[in-house]
């Protein structure tokens, strides 16, 4: 499954009211940090499938959704289960840190 676009309109629907855990990528085409994290929330897409939904909001086209949750710095990660944030990665990390993120949500 790939990732969903979400915007300030569906993150309700999208992310708060989804019976599955959701992992938001915070994010802007001009972040070079995002392009290097682009490829591998695709990937953790596909690698997941329909255990999580990943998700990727754009924060300048979105920034309602990104101020309601203290988004200061891009690439921010964050893991909702439940409608709730319950964890939340800054800055581009490697794969092995984001799976086990997701692992742990899982958990």
């Amino acid at each position: 499954m790939a990732y969903k676009t979400v915007t300030d309109a569906t993150f309700q629907s999208d992310v708060l009211k989804s019976p599955t855990p959701v992992v938001v990528d915070f994010w802007a085409p001009w972040c070079g940090p995002c392009r290097i994290v682009g490829p591998i929330i695709e990937q953790l897409a596909e690698e997941y499938g329909d255990k999580v939904v990943v998700a990727k909001i754009d924060v300048d086209e979105n920034p309602q959704t990104a101020s309601q949750y203290g988004v200061m710095s891009i690439p921010t990660i964050a893991f909702f289960k439940g409608g709730q944030p319950v964890k939340t990665v800054i800055g581009a990390q490697p794969k092995e840190v984001l799976k086990k993120a997701i692992d742990e949500l899982l958990g």
